[in-house]
This record gives C-alpha cells, structure tokens and sequence, in this order.
C-alpha cells in the first residue's frame, strides 16, 4: 500500500477479506478514535459478513470498561490512550467476541486534547489472535484530525492482515 486514500484502504481491506477467510478467521475490532472507521471500512467490502464479526466504538472510559472490560485502574493509571489500555482493549474484544482476530485503537486525533507525553497524533494499535498474545506499539501520525483517523485505519489493517497471514 502507498499511501491511504480509499483506494488504499479497500484494496487491504479485501485483501484481509480474502485472508480471513482462507484461514478460517473472523475479525472483530475496538475502536476509539476511530470511531468505527476500521469496521465501516471491513463491511464495506461485498461478502464481508463470512469474515467479520462485529465491531465495538467504545469511546467513553465507560464504554471502555462496559463493552471492552478495561479495568477503572488502566485508565486512573495510564490513561485511555496508552499501551496498557489498548491491550485490555484488544483482549476484551475477544472475550466479548466469537471472533478469532483482533485490533484495537486509542489515540489523539486532535485538533486538540494532546500533551507534552502525548502529543496529537499520538496513537496506540494492539492486534491479538484468540489464545495468542496480544502486541501493541504506538504510533505519531502528522496532520489534521482526518489525517490522523485515516492512517490509523491504514495501520490497523495492515497489522490484521499481517496476523491472519
């Protein structure tokens, strides 16, 4: 992929499609400043419902703890965009899930809410195969706040796709 227009996407986006379901998986992400992005652009793609499960927009730290199971410590602690977060994230998304792959996003997509330690563009991704272990890196993406989702969606994909892989 070069770059991240919608092109981009739906091109990865079925090229995990046709992965997934070479391999047996079904998806499932959570997704927090995304939005749904991710999932919008997974269902987006024809025949998608034999591979994808479903997604969870949790963006609330209550969404995050009802939906996803994060623990109230994470986020007192570390906050929601941190790597300890998006790992409780990714793992409740699973359990909450019939699916066999997932991702999970939290970060900052501005314009505002960055700081000093986390600046704006500051995101974190963790992907997790049922059973598996969980991995996560962070992320600083340029640009406005469409920028910031966009290339956030384009990472998520290509780690997922790397997973069922």
């Amino acid at each position: 992929m070069t770059g991240t227009s919608d092109a981009d996407l739906q091109q990865v986006a079925r090229q995990l499609g046709e992965t997934a379901l070479a391999g047996h998986h079904t998806l499932v992400t959570a997704e927090s400043c995304t939005g749904g992005w991710i999932a919008k652009v997974l269902t987006d793609i024809a025949g998608s419902s034999a591979w994808f499960e479903c997604g969870i927009a949790a963006y609330s730290y209550e969404s995050k703890q009802a939906l996803l199971g994060v623990r109230p410590e994470t986020l007192e602690h570390f906050g929601a965009v941190s790597r300890e977060a998006v790992l409780e994230m990714v793992s409740g998304a699973l359990v909450h899930s019939g699916a066999t792959l997932a991702v999970a996003v939290t970060g900052i997509a501005g314009p505002s809410g960055g700081t000093d330690d986390k600046p704006v563009g500051t995101v974190w991704v963790a992907w997790k195969r049922r059973g598996g272990y969980a991995t996560a890196e962070v992320l600083h993406f340029d640009g406005d706040r469409e920028a910031v989702r966009r290339q956030t969606v384009a990472a998520a994909l290509l780690g997922l796709l790397r997973l069922a892989g």
